[in-house]
């Protein structure tokens, strides 16, 4: 399973379609794919709003995270959507892998408590931010510890 965006998804797109490996779904919001590199299958996510911001896209993520078994996440360290996407998938009781791209390091989640590690190289107002897009602190709040940013 894979979104449509540019930049990370598209990369894997991309990666799968010189492979020519068969088997990818892209899942997608709207009429059609904003990508789609290996003209593989889609799931279209229906949703209620016409205005493509932040929620109208994150509806997508959050179909797929629901229908994963896991996910593996490339994050720039900023990018509100993929935090979104690791606290979907750790509600739903699944692992995630993440590739933390600043420190060029893989780290393994498999619970909401280590997604704290994700603060470690956040200030206060990169935190600030993702409470006010995805409610960060708010969805930590079972993880001790989780409130006190870098």
């Amino acid at each position: 399973l894979v979104g449509d965006a540019n930049g990370a998804d598209k990369a894997i797109q991309k990666f799968f379609a010189e492979r020519t490996y068969p088997n990818v779904v892209v899942y997608h919001v709207g009429s059609s794919c904003r990508n789609n590199m290996g003209n593989w299958s889609t799931h279209p996510v229906e949703v209620q709003r016409t205005q493509r911001d932040f929620n109208y896209y994150a509806a997508k993520d959050l179909a797929m995270s629901e229908a994963a078994e896991y996910g593996l996440m490339i994050w720039d360290g900023e990018s509100p959507g993929t935090v979104n996407n690791v606290l979907n998938l750790l509600e739903g009781g699944k692992k995630v892998v993440i590739y933390v791209s600043p420190r060029k390091e893989f780290l393994t989640f498999r619970t909401l408590n280590d997604a704290t590690e994700l603060l470690h190289d956040m200030n206060s107002v990169a935190v600030a931010h993702l409470d006010r897009k995805i409610g960060f602190r708010r969805r930590l709040g079972a993880a001790k510890g989780a409130l006190s940013p870098a």
